[in-house]
């Protein structure tokens, strides 16, 4: 993520958008939209958000100040931001990740990310969604929803930030109602985990599990 963040900004050095004939569009300033039901390539700004509308492909979807959001039914082969949240509609397919650093990542009802999801500060929820690659974060809460499915387990890791952001938060971790998370969860600070008495989760690494039924688990 950081190499592709100096990259945007030292190649993207110019002020006015670029269209390129295989429907590449780089700016600096300034959001992009991908209309319903069209095509793009690589999608790329600074500083704006990136909105692709629904039954849209784009080939990916870049910036660094500002949200990326999907519309149901959409494709992307990545979504990376780092000051902004992620957002997939539903039924929306990435083929590799989906990452952020400042910023919270939503997946909606039959969203299917191939790869990992990828944050620090801000939550992570999943609407029987699929991650295929993992679920790692260092300050953010996360929901696996109800009949929502993670291969490649959950990493809560250790805030090495010399601002000590977020040490006064505990993290949430809750995996729902007949949810499965295959591989090991493994917490390198504390946090609070929550699992229904319906799901099916890997080996705990750094926190013990409380179980709990119903919807979900108590505030």
């Amino acid at each position: 993520m950081i190499r592709t963040t100096f990259a945007l900004l030292l190649t993207l050095g110019v002020a006015a958008p670029a269209f390129a004939d295989d429907g590449d569009i780089d700016k600096v300033n300034g959001g992009i939209q991908v209309a319903d039901g069209n095509t793009a390539g690589k999608l790329t700004t600074v500083n704006g958000g990136i909105h692709v509308g629904a039954n849209a492909h784009a080939r990916s979807a870049e910036t660094v100040n500002g949200g990326v959001d999907i519309g149901a039914g959409s494709s992307v082969d990545s979504v990376e931001t780092v000051n902004g949240g992620v957002k997939l509609g539903s039924k929306t397919t990435v083929a590799k990740t989906a990452e952020t650093v400042n910023g919270s990542i939503t997946l909606g009802n039959g969203a299917d990310v191939a790869g990992k999801l990828t944050n620090v500060n801000g939550g992570i929820k999943l609407d029987a969604a699929h991650v295929g690659g993992g679920i790692e974060t260092v300050n953010g809460d996360i929901t696996v929803g109800a009949n929502s499915r993670v291969e490649g387990g959950i990493f809560v890791d250790e805030n090495h930030s010399l601002l000590n952001w977020g040490t006064s938060h505990k993290p949430r971790i809750v995996i729902g109602p007949h949810a499965i998370v295959q591989g090991k969860l493994t917490f390198k600070r504390e946090v609070d985990l929550y699992v229904s008495d319906s799901a099916t989760i890997g080996a705990v690494e750094g926190a013990s599990a409380q179980k709990f039924s119903g919807d979900q688990p108590p505030q």
